[in-house]
């Protein structure tokens, strides 16, 4: 089998207990919040902008955390590395155009059938060929353009809220200008704080809370088969997983002197996403952010507990999901936005960077074109559209950038 084993002798836990230290907690607490705040934003702002209800959003968000949270440990325990899933961000994004012309259950139809491309790949050993044979700038010209709408809404909502959303930024540049402060309050947890002090102070926060709305009753979903909707989001959904995320996650727990086991990776993405489309969360992926995080610091044989920490939390938020959901929808659409936002500007900053700092600079520069008009050209959206465009381009004039990528 292409799978990479467990670890023998399994882990056990007591070597868990052995393992676990302050330092390993605190980075898994803090690659949490990274997910539960920023990120969780985007699903909110994709799906408002999409007509998703608010029962759609909190089920979309218990997938999310609790599902993928399983997941998370049950990798960190079987492999003994900090292997943390949650969810594609590239794909969130991708789906919030679809969703202007497909159904939800079409959407979720895409997300099945992309599990099932995935998982099929992690079972064939290919993947790491696959993942090496894709133009990276390419890609990350598609992220780009699709991420410009979250760096634009930011800035109109310092225009339009700047009460809400100023003292968001400026507490976000001052953490992330002082290494020391930003150590001990986390960029984005601070943006939080502030923002929520802010719409407090507005008095325009006035969440109605009971019992029911506290606990998850995630629905389930039947998807529908649409090719229209596996035209445009499939082959998408499926290269921003592999190539985007989980090289990006691959590529941390390298640099942390990890071996990640990148076709169980795989496999494990694909059946991740085929159980969570049933109650409406797009893809499972192996999170770059939080896996960083989690191996930042201290011996790396014990970094896996920080993995354990994310994938227990995780649980717990999944299973207060309409309780997280409906406190952040109370909120003034100017807090999501600039949440959101923040979030993304980082990502935003490497994919321009990738996009333009290298090889396939034309392809790319024709798939942010292309992918930044928002455009469906027989009813399939621009994010499509614009890798094929700039995989063409790039075939035609870039010939020599193709040579040296099937060199390597």
């Amino acid at each position: 089998m292409p799978l990479e084993a467990p670890l023998r002798p399994p882990t056990r836990w007591r070597d868990v207990v052995r393992d676990s230290g302050t330092v390993y907690a605190v980075n898994g607490l803090i690659g949490f919040i990274f997910a539960a705040t920023g990120p969780v934003a985007v699903i909110l702002s994709v799906g408002l902008r999409g007509g998703l209800s608010e029962s759609d959003l909190s089920s979309w968000i218990f997938g999310a955390f609790f599902l993928n949270g399983l997941i998370t440990l049950l990798f960190c325990w079987l492999y003994r590395q900090p292997l943390a899933f949650f969810w594609t961000i590239p794909g969130t994004v991708l789906v919030g155009p679809a969703l202007d012309h497909l159904s939800f259950p079409q959407v979720i139809g895409a997300f099945v059938a992309s599990g099932v491309v995935m998982l099929l790949l992690g079972l064939s050993g290919w993947v790491r060929r696959a993942m090496a044979a894709v133009p990276m700038p390419i890609v990350m010209g598609m992220v780009a353009g699709v991420f410009l709408r979250f760096g634009t809404d930011l800035v109109r909502s310092l225009h339009e809220d700047v009460a809400i959303a100023a003292p968001m930024v400026i507490a976000f540049l001052l953490l992330n200008a002082s290494p020391r402060l930003g150590r001990r309050l986390p960029p984005m947890l601070g943006s939080l704080v502030v923002g929520a002090i802010a719409v407090a102070v507005s008095g325009r926060f006035a969440p109605e809370l009971s019992t029911a709305s506290v606990l998850a009753h995630p629905t389930l979903y039947a998807p529908e088969w649409s090719l229209q909707a596996m035209v445009e989001l499939v082959l998408p959904l499926v290269v921003t997983v592999l190539v985007v995320q989980n090289g990006q996650g691959v590529a941390v727990l390298q640099a942390a002197g990890h071996a990640a086991p990148i076709n169980a990776v795989t496999f494990a993405c694909g059946a991740g996403s085929i159980v969570t489309a049933f109650v409406g969360t797009v893809s499972t992926c192996l999170t770059g952010p939080t896996n960083a995080i989690i191996s930042s610091a201290g011996e790396r044989e014990r970094h896996y507990t920080g993995g354990f920490v994310v994938g227990a939390l995780a649980l717990a938020f999944g299973l207060l999901s309409p309780f997280f959901t409906r406190l952040m929808l109370a909120t003034p659409p100017a807090f999501i936005a600039t949440l959101a936002g923040l979030a993304m500007l980082r990502v935003l900053q490497t994919a321009f960077v990738t996009s333009f700092g290298g090889r396939f600079t034309l392809g790319a520069l024709v798939t942010f074109l292309v992918t930044v008009t928002d455009l469906a050209i027989f009813n399939v959206g621009a994010a499509f559209w614009g890798l094929v465009a700039g995989v063409v381009v790039s075939l035609l004039l870039e010939r020599a950038d193709f040579a040296v990528l099937g060199a390597r």
